[in-house]
């Protein structure tokens, strides 16, 4: 399949999706927005896949939504067409393998709230997060006020999108909101690294994995334990728990199967 606003490579078994819009900062419009869910339903069919990365250039990850395409829209225009919504939805239903956004530069209302709807977010050292929506007499519609409160904080949260200000990438690993800082230059590579780990892993728990720890986000503490347990038995029916066991046992590196 062949992507007007991003580019799709695919490194052994991790895939890296860049936004590619440079003389937007990578603001993400429909189309920008439709080719990334695409593309993350195109590799989650791919066997050879385990893992997935979004990133977008140096200077910005996505600087934000395109203002020029929504700014003359009116409510009806966006609740018709819902954009957000089903970007919201493909991540959050349809995407079961792991997705990493690797964020150097601007990371901004759309790109920040993209970033976050990633498992996890890798900061480069010029990584500028923000929800700066207040400045324009709005407020996040990517469930930004959502996840960055669940993420950082109410009094972050709250501070960030009242006055609009960004928030560095030492901070945002202080706070939160990134877990790993590396150089600008070697973001992508170490985060290829890093992907590659997870895909080597077998897919049925990582997927597992993937699913307790966005429970415990959403639901109360025993429930998520509840849910964990049942996880947890269900991979005792699957080939790759009984390869990993043997493996450990006899000091071997394991052989999944993904089965």
């Amino acid at each position: 399949m062949s992507y007007n606003t991003i580019l799709l490579d695919k490194h052994d078994n991790v895939a890296v999706i860049t936004l590619n819009r440079p003389e937007a900062l990578n603001a993400l419009n429909a189309e920008l927005l439709g080719e990334v869910v695409s593309a993350l339903k195109e590799m989650e069919a791919d066997s050879e896949i385990g893992c997935m990365i979004i990133t977008g250039s140096d200077k910005a990850f996505a600087a934000g939504a395109d203002i020029k395409e929504m700014a003359e829209q009116s409510m009806t225009d966006m609740m018709a067409a819902d954009v957000f919504g089903h970007t919201q939805k493909a991540f959050m239903h349809d995407i079961k393998k792991p997705v990493i956004a690797a964020v150097n530069g601007y990371a901004l209302g759309g790109g920040c709230e993209l970033a976050m709807l990633c498992d996890f977010i890798l900061a480069g050292e010029t990584a500028k997060f923000g929800q700066p929506e207040i400045n324009l007499g709005v407020i996040p519609g990517i469930g930004g006020s959502q996840r960055l409160t669940k993420l950082i904080g109410k009094s972050k949260a709250m501070d960030m999108m009242l006055t609009g200000r960004m928030m560095d990438a030492n901070e945002a690993e202080r706070a939160g909101l990134a877990s790993r800082i590396f150089p600008t230059d070697d973001l992508v590579d170490e985060a290829i690294k890093v992907a590659g780990v997870i895909a080597g892993k077998s897919l049925p728990s990582v997927v597992m994995a993937k699913e307790t720890v966005i429970k415990a986000v959403d639901i109360p503490t025993q429930d998520g334990v509840d849910f964990e347990k049942r996880c947890f038995y269900s991979l005792f029916s699957t080939e790759d728990q009984k390869e990993g066991m043997a493996a450990f046992v006899e000091k071997r590196q394991p052989n999944f199967k993904n089965k």
